[in-house]
């Protein structure tokens, strides 16, 4: 299903630099999933016994994931707020709003004080940060992906809109080094002390970056073709719901499997490994980071492949092999050997490379200019809610009252075939 750009006469090639604005679409939405990954594992490691003392091991970490969850509760709302305005206003300051957003909560979260300073209000105040956390994020993915998608040439759409994708294993990979840095030079105490607090305050620094970035970017000729046209819409997301339901469904429902895999490999698997089959913390963070490589390479190198082949090839393949994963990930990693552990990982990346590079290209094909924007960001956000919001705290919970990750496998499983089931339903429409 092609875009019609439809690229009014004010904007000239020269103005359209599809490389320059999907790099600056990659350092702005990498940055941002820096500051959401730091909290996932600042969860996993450190936020259980700050703010949630006083209960049991497992019950501080499950409280942890909670507040981690809400974030994603938070993303429709962001996906339809700054979805509405990106479609009425434009794209550009949607990006900039979504940047100073999640950059103030960010460092908000770096300054909280503990449950044993300030009581019960500590955990509140970290649920609320998570919560303007999560809005900033569900307005920045679609706009970040429209501009690098809208600017690009026709045969390249995939390709360039896979910048922004290339921001998630971005993002942590830098979440990582801060964080392997950390724990490798701080004791355990210092860690609790104070260590925790800097990857959330290092964030002010690289928004300013962001920012600057982003305000030298051009407007999407997409979104400028729909001015001059006069054909904006009033209130887009109604006409998102009530014209393409079935749209948002599918992509939804395509997108959970490959969240839910992506955050129980981004966020849970450092809880797990380290608390119940005690491996040293910075032989996973290392491990992870190696795999979250791989899956950065690999999401230009599967969006290539949609241009050329088409996305019901590439997406269909990477989604059967998603399902694989969900089937032995953990059986490899309870082997608690390195080499099984990273070969898990590494397989795991690839696939989630496979499906996450070319799906931005598809949401932004199944609907129209004038709404794109609002379409796009709830269904994938719906996904988000669906698949990686609740992943860590269902595998959590199932590992408590089962003891065993067989639950949780199954759970995987689960949510990678209906994906696989949307995706082949969303894709044969296209090419």
């Amino acid at each position: 299903m092609a875009i019609d750009r439809n690229l009014p006469e004010t904007v000239t090639p020269k103005q359209v630099r599809p490389l320059r604005v999907a790099t600056a679409s990659f350092v702005g939405t990498a940055i941002e999933w820096y500051d959401y990954f730091i909290y996932g594992m600042a969860a996993a490691i450190a936020f259980g016994p700050l703010f949630f003392p006083g209960v049991s091991s497992a019950a501080g970490t499950l409280a942890a994931f909670a507040t981690y969850s809400v974030g994603f509760f938070a993303r429709p709302v962001g996906g339809i707020v700054m979805g509405h305005f990106g479609d009425r206003v434009g794209r550009k300051s949607m990006l900039v709003i979504s940047l100073l957003t999640m950059g103030l909560a960010t460092v908000g979260i770096g300054l909280l004080p503990t449950y044993a300073t300030v009581g019960v209000w500590a955990p509140i105040l970290l649920v609320t940060l998570r919560f303007i956390q999560g809005i900033g994020v569900g307005g920045e993915w679609g706009g970040a992906v429209l501009m690098a998608v809208e600017h690009a040439p026709d045969r390249k759409k995939a390709f360039y809109g896979s910048f922004p994708q290339m921001g998630v294993p971005g993002g942590l990979i830098i979440a990582n080094l801060v964080f392997l840095g950390l724990t490798t030079n701080l004791s355990s105490d210092a860690f609790l002390a104070w260590g925790w607090r800097v990857p959330f305050l290092a964030s002010a620094v690289m928004v300013v970056a962001g920012l600057v970035i982003r305000l030298t970017i051009a407007e999407s000729p997409d979104f400028e073709a729909v001015k001059q046209s006069k054909t904006k819409q009033r209130m887009p997301i109604v006409t998102v719901l009530r014209e393409h339901w079935k749209e948002v469904a599918l992509s939804a429902g395509a997108f959970i499997g490959i969240n839910a895999v992506g955050y129980i490999f981004m966020a849970y698997l450092l809880s797990y490994t380290t608390a119940v089959l005690e491996l040293s913390r910075n032989r996973i963070l290392v491990l992870t980071l190696i795999a979250s490589l791989v899956w950065l390479a690999v999401i230009p190198w599967a969006s290539a492949l949609s241009d050329r082949h088409g996305r019901r090839v590439v997406l269909r393949a990477g989604s059967i092999g998603l399902v694989v994963c969900a089937l032995f990930l953990f059986p490899m990693i309870n082997t608690a050997n390195t080499a099984l552990i990273l070969l898990a990982l590494l397989v795991t990346a690839v696939f989630m490379g496979i499906v996450y590079g070319p799906i931005a290209a598809l949401f932004s094909e199944l609907f129209r200019a004038e709404i794109r924007y609002s379409g796009a960001s709830l269904g994938y956000q719906l996904g988000a809610i669906l698949g990686g919001g609740i992943a860590p705290t269902v595998a959590t919970g199932l590992y408590t009252s089962w003891s065993s990750t067989t639950p949780i496998a199954l759970y995987l499983t689960a949510v990678t075939l209906i994906s696989l089931g949307c995706v082949w339903l969303v894709t044969r429409r296209t090419t």
